[in-house]
């Protein structure tokens, strides 16, 4: 968030770090499923679960105040580790043109840190957008509403913010087990990072350089992110009306200023699919001065089944409008994106490992998080005397 016209390299330099539990999954299937031209950075409280996971960037958060042992669900805790850590968190930080912040929010590290980290970003100069994902309803109450606190903080230090609700990955997910449920949620975190990672650093049909994507995302507030599928002769069509009504929008693009069009396609894509998918975008915005920029991209993968897959990020909102178009809903289509995502070639490649570990039951799961969070609950005091090592590790 630099006032200052600066010249950027052919590749920018881009940064990804997650914070807390919910964060560190996300950035380790990313960094373990591969991203292109992209550092990779994890930050917790919890020293066990930094182990666990194969990214080589690894900050441990208030080492001395924590002791490694997590921050037991306390926002504050979460917080105070992070400026504690405040000196390793700039030297990881600096030196990017683009730094994304994911998390969790919630718990007591994403929730607490996140908003920290994202400040040191900011004062690094650099672009910042943050990836979050709001907790489900059955986390109980201070949960959710430490999430929106925080989350109200975090767009404080922030170019841009897209929000994911957990509830909303719930409508098509069912009763899945939770580590897939949890799977799809990190997925869904890792396209978009890589929406916009890929248009400035992989080798394209239409790339856009870091220019593009900084008119579209500095200083922009709240973003929309969609994602759809479409196969056959219609292809584009379907998927970009997949995307802009997809479950994942948190309120219709209608009225959006700026637009990240992302089309990626198999072998025989072409540059009328691509004019088809920004057609569609630009009536359902349906603003003329909207500025839309997009990229288009072959994935082999995609080819046997002519299929296309449009990823869409919205910004330019101002609250009210947020608010207003919120109560409309998408849940027309709350099943057809990812139903029809799951059974995609280009799903299938990065995911079946995932879904091949998931064995806990999502009921089991369910019950487990109510009985954690009942000290929270019930109690008198607003945080639960836990450890964070008490939680599932979705819930940190």
């Amino acid at each position: 968030m630099n006032n200052n016209t600066q010249e950027f390299s052919q590749k920018a330099k881009i940064k990804v770090i997650g914070v807390g539990g919910g964060g560190n999954n996300a950035v380790s299937r990313m960094f373990e499923q591969g991203a292109h031209g992209v550092d990779f950075y994890i930050a917790n409280t919890d020293a066990q679960v930094l182990a666990g996971s194969n990214v080589p960037n690894k900050i441990i958060l208030g080492e001395k105040s924590t002791k490694g042992l997590g921050a037991g669900a306390n926002p504050e805790v979460g917080k105070t580790a992070a400026l504690e850590s405040e000196n390793d968190l700039r030297a990881a930080l600096e030196g990017a043109d683009l730094i994304f912040v994911t998390a969790g929010m919630g718990g007591g590290t994403g929730t607490g840190a996140a908003p920290v980290i994202a400040r040191i970003a900011q004062e690094t100069g650099a672009l910042v957008v943050a990836i979050v994902t709001k907790p489900f309803r059955f986390e109980g109450k201070y949960r959710n509403t430490f999430a929106e606190e925080g989350i109200i903080e975090l767009k404080k230090y922030v170019d841009s913010t897209i929000v994911i609700s957990n509830d909303r990955l719930l409508e098509f997910i069912g009763a899945k087990p939770i580590q897939e449920a949890f799977a799809e949620a990190d997925a869904i975190l890792k396209q978009g990072v890589q929406t916009i990672t890929d248009l400035i650093a992989v080798p394209a049909l239409i790339n856009l350089d870091f220019a593009d994507v900084k008119t579209v995302m500095s200083k922009k507030g709240n973003a929309l992110f969609g994602i759809g599928l479409g196969t056959g002769p219609d292809k584009a069509n379907l998927a970009a009306n997949d995307a802009i009504s997809s479950t994942l929008l948190e309120a219709a693009i209608v009225g959006a200023k700026d637009v990240i069009v992302n089309v990626t396609g198999g072998e025989g894509i072409s540059l009328n699919d691509a004019y088809d998918v920004v057609d569609v975008v630009n009536q359902a915005i349906d603003n003329p001065e909207v500025n839309i920029v997009f990229g288009v991209a072959i994935n082999k993968e995609l080819t046997e089944k002519d299929e296309l897959v449009v990823t869409v990020i919205a910004t330019g909102f101002d609250e009210e409008m947020i608010k207003s178009s919120a109560s409309l809903g998408t849940k027309s289509n709350a099943t057809s994106t990812f139903a029809n995502l799951r059974t995609s070639s280009l799903y299938k490649s990065t995911h079946v490992e995932e879904e091949q570990k998931a064995s806990t039951s999502f009921e089991e799961d369910v019950l487990h998080a109510h009985q954690t969070m009942h000290s929270v609950n019930s109690g008198a005091s607003t945080y639960s005397d836990d450890t964070e090592d008490d939680f599932p590790t979705f819930l940190k």
